[in-house]
């Protein structure tokens, strides 16, 4: 255990800005390392999320408690031709697409638990020392892909006014070739031997000569890249696939090709940005989709699996630069959305001036909208009711009750079974597979990016490490929303870490033993982690942790990625049938939309979502775009 003078050596004494937020809502925070003096200011009244009384509901439920102590319910009166649970993307954009397709006097009203909308799409700000608001995403990242966005997608997008090509200015793709920076890896001693920061520059044999692996591990890892062998040569194309799909990466490398242990620790996370799991727990055929290497020389084709498949995974052929990004992420749209539902909640005209608008929480409820969204407010119970539904929701200690026409379920696909009573089993049970990966996600708060400049990095990974990924923010500019340009000026960085338990365990059983972890995770802990990080990666570059943290904002998502199918561990995948089709069934006039319901973790498939649970519960309008039916992109895409 570090002493009291490395913790204040790493400057956690210093009274910075700490937030710590899990599942969007703030909780304390303490030194529980050691006996320090407090750690900063508390969190701050004005950062909004899911509050603690909006948790407990939901675990009084799932604990059969809630009843006992729930007392009489309340009629209000008012009556809807739309409920909507949870107001995401998915639940704002069912109820967008409920009223463009029901007429614009419908009336809709959505139920929030969180103290905020958005879901997994918050935003983080920051005022630094020189005065500038910087903003981060907490959450949901990117809009990935956008080439493979369905029609229903990409006219939602259109309609609330979003123009993606103008990304193509707003993303500065110059940034980085500009500032001379690049990509590196910070191989740490604790599992490498020693600290080294190296910059992949060159060619593989160059950089990775310069890493401090073993010699045999330096020769085959280079190999890996530079002379990939065919360790099933003798089998036929469908045979090896069938083969890749049931083989984990890790055993690929250390068993098939029997390469050196460091080999298979520097790919250890390659994986978990992507899958939720590491190559502990991934095939082969998935490993590969993301380009990790060995697969060069066997003659495997396009196509990740077999033929056409519902998958939609590809290999490296992603047909757009990754730039669709707001710097606070997708709030952003879920920010667009409620200003086109309720423009007098968020005003202004234009996405470029949407960033910096100040949301009118006062005016989200208001009884003279057609759409009303109501925060803090718990749905406990959704059935059927004559020819429509009644739904009952607490807020402040009580419990009220509502009537719709019809309702969209756009909450996690675990909680539905808890507020639905009336699901057959095998629904339930369908929509229990779906277990959320947990994660993190820190922003900190630099007065300067001078060291990252000094070592010409703007991102690197971190193989094995406590977190496994550090970036600089997105260089994106909208309106009068400024990037930083000069190395002087203050930046966020970005830390992830996908945290799971119990190595080579199916991938679901993992994040269940994760998310134990992450919910007992003290704040002082996870800085630690930060300070440690950084001092170590960026020491060549003169960083010093104490004097150049200005502040330190973790979101802690125990209920993060939604689960994606994948082998070895689901049979049915993907020839199916799969969970999905049978959770998201409609039943009388409720219908299900989230990205859970794709079982695909992104932005497009909660909107994919929304489209289909609002066409279950509309019907079809003639010339209506399509929906995207599976997870990923469109199926004649595979391999183009």
């Amino acid at each position: 255990m570090p002493t009291p003078n490395i913790y204040r050596a790493l400057g956690m004494d210093r009274p910075i800005t700490r937030r710590d937020f899990l599942n969007g809502a703030a909780v304390s925070i303490s030194a529980s390392l050691i006996d320090l003096p407090a750690l900063g200011d508390p969190p701050q009244s004005d950062y909004l999320g899911q509050t603690d009384q909006s948790a407990a509901v939901m675990h009084a439920l799932r604990d059969g408690r809630f009843w006992q102590n729930a007392g009489s319910i309340e009629e209000i009166g008012e009556q809807y031709d739309l409920i909507v649970v949870g107001a995401g993307i998915s639940g704002l954009a069912a109820a967008f697409l409920y009223q463009q397709q029901a007429g614009h006097d419908t009336r809709v009203l959505i139920l929030e638990s969180a103290s905020e909308f958005g879901g997994h799409a918050i935003r983080n700000e920051f005022a630094a020392k020189n005065g500038r608001r910087i903003i981060g995403y907490g959450g949901s990242e990117s809009l990935q892909t956008p080439s493979y966005f369905s029609p229903a997608v990409a006219k939602l997008i259109s309609d609330i006014g979003m123009d993606l090509s103008k990304f193509k200015t707003w993303f500065d793709q110059n940034f980085d070739e500009r500032h001379g920076l690049g990509e590196g890896v910070f191989f740490a001693r604790e599992i490498f031997g020693q600290d080294a920061l190296v910059r992949k520059r060159g060619g593989d044999a160059e950089w990775i000569a310069q890493t401090p692996l073993t010699e045999k591990a330096k020769s085959g890892l280079i190999a890996l890249y530079e002379k990939p062998s065919d360790p099933l040569a003798g089998f036929s194309r469908e045979a090896k696939l069938a083969r890749l799909a049931t083989l984990t990466y890790e055993a690929f490398l250390l068993e098939t090709l029997r390469l050196d242990a460091q080999v298979a620790a520097f790919f250890a996370d390659t994986t978990k940005g992507y899958f939720g799991a590491g190559i502990d727990a991934v095939s082969c055929l998935d490993a590969r989709s993301i380009g990790n290497p060995g697969f060069a020389a066997m003659d495997l084709g396009d196509g990740v699996y077999p033929a056409l498949s519902p998958s939609g995974r590809l290999n490296q052929k992603n047909p757009d630069p990754y730039i669709y990004h707001f710097p606070d992420g997708n709030a952003s749209l879920a920010r667009a959305l409620v200003r086109y539902l309720i423009p007098e909640a968020l005003p202004g005209s234009s996405v470029e001036d949407l960033l910096l608008a100040e949301t009118r929480h006062e005016q989200l409820d208001s009884a003279g909208n057609k759409v009303r969204l109501r925060l803090n407010a718990s749905c406990v119970k959704i059935g059927q009711k004559g020819e429509g539904v009644e739904a009952l929701y607490a807020s402040d200690g009580r419990v009220y009750k509502v009537v719709g026409a019809h309702a969209v379920l756009a909450c996690w696909h675990r909680v539905i079974p808890l507020i639905a009573s009336e699901l057959p089993a095998v629904q339930r049970e369908a929509l229990d597979d779906q277990n959320k990966v947990p994660l993190i996600y820190a922003n900190v708060l630099l007065r300067s990016w001078e060291a990252l400049s000094k070592l010409a990095v703007a991102r690197f990974s971190v193989p094995g490490g406590w977190f496994e990924e550090c970036s600089l923010d997105f260089p994106v500019s909208i309106g009068n929303y400024r990037f930083a340009e000069r190395a002087d000026e203050p930046i966020l960085l970005h830390l992830s870490k996908t945290v799971l338990s119990g190595k080579g365990e199916p991938a679901r059983e993992q994040s269940r033993a994760g998310r134990l972890i992450l919910t007992s995770l003290s704040f002082a802990e996870a800085e630690f982690r930060i300070r440690d990080l950084l001092s170590r990666a960026l020491e060549a570059g003169d960083f010093d942790p104490a004097r150049d943290i200005e502040a330190i904002t973790i979101n802690r998502w125990s209920h993060g990625y939604a689960y994606e199918y994948m082998k070895p561990w689901d049979a049915y995948w993907p020839s199916g049938p799969l969970p999905i089709e049978t959770s998201r069934r409609v039943w009388g006039k409720v219908a299900i939309a989230n990205s859970d319901a794709g079982a695909y973790a992104y932005a497009n498939s909660a909107i994919d979502q929304a489209a289909r649970a609002v066409r279950e519960l509309l019907g079809t309008p003639d010339g209506a775009p399509a929906y995207a039916s599976f997870p990923g992109p469109p199926l004649d895409k595979i391999g183009q």
